[in-house]
């Protein structure tokens, strides 16, 4: 049984498609097939349905598919090994962020990591806090920057910088001068995401903590975007950092106040998974980003946040 032909099944299996898998690794479909074909004979059952429409995993090819990444996984790493002792650096660097923190350090840190290491792949993901977690811990990404969650212990925790949340609301909404305390901010009818993670789960810990029912306007579980334009459209109020807003502020769009209470300050950090070996390139890689934050930061590109010392 080939490891290529493993790793070619993964990715058919991904995209639904041997010519988008082809297309993705830069072979022939005729390869793909061959490889395809083998491992059926050598595992001694069908791993695809075929269609004129591309390919659906059999129950069998299904059951496959989890063990197949483990060795794909497995691979993976071991090439990555190899390439480091080589003193090439990494051959692929994977790094998540929640979607304001993409936004905002994504480009620079491509820029400086591809600077440092010219011959890695380098990829970017984005997602929610607990998509980045399940990423983390099955290896997927091999670092991640987040809003550090209350329960952790699957991960590394490096502290980058703490970032206060801001109260937004429509344009000429009727907010209280200067900055709001939490019993006003629970008054207002709220667009928020209906994961009792983030957000969410902060709003709903301090309505308990004050007494005050949760004044719930609006589910959304789309973008920061979505959010903003809900707010804009006068569907209610969010609770948004002032680098996700400021744009829409000085423009006029929508109205901010800052949140005058410790627990509206979250913390954002680099995490690692605690279960997977460290790339030979860890602390560096780290040192980029904490670097990237640091001039984000110091040039006001990134408005509102609060550096943490190392």
């Amino acid at each position: 049984m080939s490891p290529l032909s493993i790793e070619y099944f993964v990715m058919v299996a991904q995209h639904g498609s041997i010519s988008r898998a082809a297309l993705e690794l830069g072979i022939e479909q005729s390869t793909i097939t061959r490889h395809i074909g083998k491992l059926e004979t050598d595992v001694g059952v069908r791993l695809f349905h075929r269609s004129g429409r591309g390919v659906l995993l059999t129950d069998a090819g299904r059951a496959f598919l989890g063990r197949a990444r483990n060795v794909v996984n497995a691979l993976s790493e071991a090439r990555d090994m190899a390439s480091e002792l080589a003193g090439s650096g990494p051959r692929k660097i994977v790094i998540a962020a929640q979607p304001t923190i993409a936004h905002q350090a994504f480009g620079r840190i491509a820029q400086d990591v591809a600077e440092r290491y010219p011959a890695a792949k380098l990829r970017f993901l984005e997602g929610l806090g607990h998509q980045l977690m399940n990423w983390l811990v099955s290896g997927e990404v091999d670092f991640a920057l987040l809003y550090v969650p209350t329960q952790a212990h699957v991960v590394d925790f490096d502290e980058l910088l703490r970032e206060p949340l801001h109260c937004i609301a429509p344009k000429g909404f009727p907010l209280p001068d200067g900055p709001m305390d939490v019993r006003s901010l629970l008054g207002l009818p709220m667009v928020l995401p209906s994961t009792q993670h983030g957000l969410r789960g902060l709003m709903l810990a301090l309505s308990q903590q004050e007494g005050i029912p949760l004044q719930l306007a609006i589910e959304c579980d789309a973008s920061v975007s979505v959010t903003k334009s809900l707010v804009q459209a006068g569907h209610g109020c969010s609770i948004l950092p002032l680098a996700a807003v400021a744009r829409e502020r000085d423009a006029g769009l929508l109205t901010t106040r800052p949140i005058d209470d410790p627990r509206m300050l979250r913390t954002i950090a680099i995490a690692t998974a605690r279960n997977r070996p460290m790339m030979e390139a860890n602390w560096e890689i780290r040192q980029i980003i904490r670097g990237v934050g640091v001039d984000l930061v110091d040039s006001g590109a990134w408005p509102g946040a609060q550096l943490i010392a190392p």
